[in-house]
């Protein structure tokens, strides 16, 4: 992502609710392993920063903030592909390995 498009990223509002927000176990130790702080993959998430999918996946989570359905980011972090996936009805967002779908 360029440095503009985090910037705009950063001041933008959030357009949905995480809701609860877990993490599964193997993320969890990933996380703490190399010391990240999901907060700021929440933050882009939360404010339409999709991270590394398609242009038509991207263009499928605009559709869906403002039509209540499940949303889908994916980050690398710390040399692993993380999902971070909001449920329809926004009462949890979960951190996830795309293997443990």
């Amino acid at each position: 992502m360029c440095k503009a498009n985090q910037a705009a990223t950063k001041d933008s509002k959030p357009k949905f609710s995480l809701g609860h927000i877990t993490a599964t176990r193997g993320v969890f130790e990933h996380l703490e392993r190399h010391g990240v702080n999901a907060s700021e993959y929440l933050d882009r998430h939360v404010r339409g920063d999709w991270g590394d999918i398609p242009p038509e996946d991207a263009a499928e989570n605009e559709f869906a903030v403002n039509r209540r359905l499940r949303l889908l980011s994916s980050y690398m972090i710390a040399g692993e592909r993380v999902w971070i996936i909001t449920e329809a009805d926004r009462s949890v967002s979960t951190l996830l390995f795309p293997s443990e779908y």
